[in-house]
């Protein structure tokens, strides 16, 4: 997943118009373990439907 995090990071910012600062924030806390979509969710930084809209990304993606 990290080889596709610069194309998930312009996708957080073009289509759901978050921060760079809250990508930031999630990237620090995901780690090497925790799924970058899961962090944000559980900070409150995207909806469900914004997770959902996420992971059909990442499928489209592989």
């Amino acid at each position: 997943m990290l080889s596709i995090y610069p194309d998930l990071i312009q996708f957080l910012q073009d289509d759901l118009a978050m921060s760079a600062s809250a990508i930031d924030f999630a990237l620090k806390r995901s780690g090497d373990f925790e799924p970058l979509p899961m962090i944000l969710w559980q900070y409150g930084l995207v909806s469900l439907e914004q997770l959902d809209r996420i992971y059909d990304w990442l499928d489209s993606a592989r």
